[in-house]
């Protein structure tokens, strides 16, 4: 078992530790792996009540996948890469939101992209002051995936749109209001661990949580109802023509992230409705990722934003009121037999 993650049955629990703390505990196609295996023996384990995942001390719960062996394959051509490691992810996230016993997840520091997969398909998903949660995907050229467009499409109004496409950072009052998040438990987390341990029983989060702080989300919410209503990510752009602190910054965000990336992050929401399945959310993730290694922008924005850190990415589209509907209709066709399979448990 790899250092990198810690996994274990304790008392009650098993419990899942994420551990490398000095790269913000960042996802690994190995630990994806390992946390597969022990999902499918705790299932069955009826010695095992619930499981706690958590992560080392430090930044981060999880800021992300581990991307420069994904930058690695693409700039040697190795396209297959990234179908591979997506499709054993995806299946480990369609794992986690199905898993039959209680699942609780503590947010702590920065819960992002690969972060949110694996924390925020959690039954009790609790958060603090130092929680910070995002789907920052389009920023290097990807998409929000790992289920992540299954929480965009069932949060309020239009915030699935505006968190997708800004990748705005969620403290802990905006992410109980967007759905990323449950529980508001403000400090006592190793009391509180000890006792899911102990019992196995998740009641002890209802016991230990507090009201949630204020969501700016919350307070905005007509006004990205408003902004975010367009059809299209130029439809989007266009209305952002305002001075509030909330235009300004969101009109940064889309001035500056992938263009394609956030023109098909609003089409795949709208594609999704509602309240897809995680199965929906997950394929229609996988046709632009399992793409995005020899198309798109993304090892173009890893480039920029990991390898060399100039943060001048040369996206393919000039601006977010440029992306032709026949580039993201290309890059979100249905997979066919190349799709991934998630079929979990039989």
């Amino acid at each position: 078992m790899t250092s990198d993650i810690h996994i274990r049955t304790q008392g009650r629990a098993g419990r899942i530790t994420l551990n490398r703390p000095e790269a913000l505990n960042a996802l690994t196609w190995d630990m994806c792996l390992e946390i597969e295996k022990a999902l499918d023996i705790w299932r069955l384990d009826d010695e095992v009540h619930l499981l706690l995942i958590d992560g080392a001390a430090g930044r981060a719960f999880c800021a992300g996948g581990d991307i420069v062996d994904m930058h690695r394959a693409g700039t040697e051509g190795r396209f297959d890469y990234g179908a591979r490691f997506w499709g054993d992810e995806y299946r480990l996230n369609a794992k986690l939101f199905h898993f039959p016993k209680p699942v609780v997840s503590f947010l702590h520091g920065f819960t992002m992209g690969g972060g949110v997969g694996v924390g925020c398909h959690a039954s009790h998903r609790i958060v603090d002051d130092s929680s910070r949660i995002a789907m920052p995907e389009c920023a290097i050229g990807l998409v929000p995936d790992v289920g992540g467009t299954l929480l965009l499409a069932r949060a309020p109004g239009r915030l699935g749109e505006y968190l997708g496409v800004t990748g705005a950072r969620m403290g802990p009052g905006c992410a109980i209001h967007a759905g990323f998040a449950d529980y508001y438990v403000p400090d006592g987390w190793d009391a509180l661990k000890a006792a899911l341990v102990a019992d196995g029983d998740p009641a002890a989060v209802d016991a230990a949580a507090s009201a949630p702080p204020g969501s700016p989300l919350a307070a905005d919410q007509a006004q990205i109802d408003a902004l975010f209503a367009g059809e299209t990510l130029g439809d989007i752009a266009r209305l952002l023509t305002g001075d509030s602190p909330l235009e300004v910054s969101a009109r940064k965000a889309l001035h500056a992230n992938a263009p394609l990336s956030m023109a098909c992050a609003v089409e795949m929401l709208h594609r999704l409705g509602d309240d897809p399945t995680i199965e929906q959310a997950l394929g229609m993730e996988a046709r632009f990722t399992f793409r995005a290694l020899e198309q798109g922008d993304f090892v173009e924005g890893i480039r920029a934003q990991i390898i060399d850190k100039d943060r001048t990415p040369r996206w393919t589209h000039a601006g977010p009121t440029d992306v032709p509907a026949i580039d993201v209709a290309a890059m979100l066709r249905p997979l066919g037999p190349l799709a991934p399979n998630l079929e979990i448990w039989t």
